[in-house]
């Protein structure tokens, strides 16, 4: 009897001193802005009205990262105006925005301007949303049965500069021998707002296609082609609605439009996540970016990488810094941390099917973040 006394007392102790380790542990675990857990001092949750404006191609990973920064810091009220991103990066220059997404890097005027709005320094870019352009088409007979096209860089090209009209043109048709194409007239939809979307489109032209394609690089679409539409849902509403239409948007937009495959070496490699990552992977970082903690992308367009495919927006969150409002500055950390994090990548990923940061990235970014000064 004293003896099931004396081991029952045993277990109780153990108990009480395994209850204390755990609690111990416990204390020891803070939860940080984006969700996760360090063994640092507890992270204070992130409080205020914040603003955004930029990338429309942003907009449903915006929506997603909104959602679980909130979750977090449920004292934080943040809006993002997908106003596309000249008119982004506009307004983030005037100093009414916390921070700006554009689908281009900043210019040597803007970093030079961002001086008069930051506390110190100027604003610097880093990569945070991948995706793919999509060339979008509607075509009956093939692209509502499901079907992709062939098409390679100096084709997409002559289409998008009026010098190929119609569907069945050979140009079209030697690379799709296996489809029946009609003689519909070829209609170009084009972004007619300022658009770092068409810059990172027309760019491609100029590297894979250059004897093809002889404008400047520009946000603004540069020939009188076609028609306009506002915004990446402008362009696509606007091939939805009428047959032989043409247009390129982010491929989280794309819905149920066929889509071109384009030609890689010597494949032609279909839209998705995977692929563009691949390019991205394939390209180097700018060294002619000027500026410190920027991370800007040269996209390697005439990548060769075994099913890349070519044409990708690389979009940016644009920040300072230093902020003459240092919640501001405080609010930019622990946004850029979360939204560049795994887990904010895979919010992203959900709601946009856009391609997570590669590896060779993620380093300099944090590093980037770090110097975002909060006091």
């Amino acid at each position: 009897m004293r003896k099931n006394i004396l081991v029952r007392s045993i277990a109780a102790l153990s108990g009480i001193v395994m209850l204390a380790g755990l609690a111990a542990c416990g204390d020891n675990t803070a939860s940080t802005p984006d969700g996760g857990s360090s063994s640092a001092t507890k992270s204070e949750p992130i409080s205020g009205d914040f603003q955004g404006a930029g990338a429309s191609s942003q907009q449903a990973a915006v929506e997603a990262w909104i959602a679980g920064f909130q979750g977090n810091n449920p004292d934080a009220k943040i809006a993002y105006n997908p106003s596309g991103s000249g008119a982004g990066v506009s307004t983030f220059l005037t100093g009414a925005t916390a921070w700006a997404g554009s689908d281009k890097a900043l210019s040597d005027d803007e970093v030079s301007q961002s001086k008069e709005v930051c506390a110190s320094g100027a604003a610097f870019d880093v990569p945070v949303y991948i995706s793919p352009i999509a060339v979008v088409f509607n075509l009956k007979g093939v692209s509502d049965a499901g079907k992709h096209i062939n098409l390679d860089a100096s084709t997409i090209a002559k289409i998008f500069d009026g010098k190929i009209t119609s569907w069945n043109d050979p140009a079209i048709a030697d690379q799709n021998s296996d489809l029946k194409l009609p003689d519909t007239p070829i209609t170009v939809v084009h972004r007619s707002d300022k658009s770092g979307t068409t810059q990172n489109f027309v760019s491609y032209f100029k590297d894979a296609a250059p004897n093809d394609w002889s404008y400047d690089l520009s946000e603004n679409w540069p020939n009188s082609v076609g028609q306009g539409a506002k915004g990446t849902s402008g362009v696509i509403s606007t091939v939805q609605q009428a047959d032989g239409t043409i247009g390129y948007a982010d491929f989280s937009q794309v819905g149920k439009l066929g889509t071109v495959a384009v030609k890689v070496g010597d494949s032609y490699n279909e839209i998705s996540a995977e692929a563009g990552s691949k390019v991205i992977e394939d390209s180097d970082l700018d060294s002619s970016a000027k500026g410190d903690n920027r991370v800007v992308v040269k996209i390697n367009h005439e990548t060769t990488a075994k099913g890349a495919y070519p044409i990708v927006l690389v979009s940016y969150a644009i920040v300072c810094p230093a902020y003459k409002d240092a919640k501001q500055g405080e609010f930019a950390k622990a946004w850029l941390t979360y939204i560049t994090s795994s887990d904010g990548q895979k919010a992203a990923q959900d709601a946009a099917g856009s391609a997570p940061l590669p590896s060779s990235l993620t380093d300099k970014i944090t590093k980037s973040i770090e110097a975002i000064k909060t006091k």
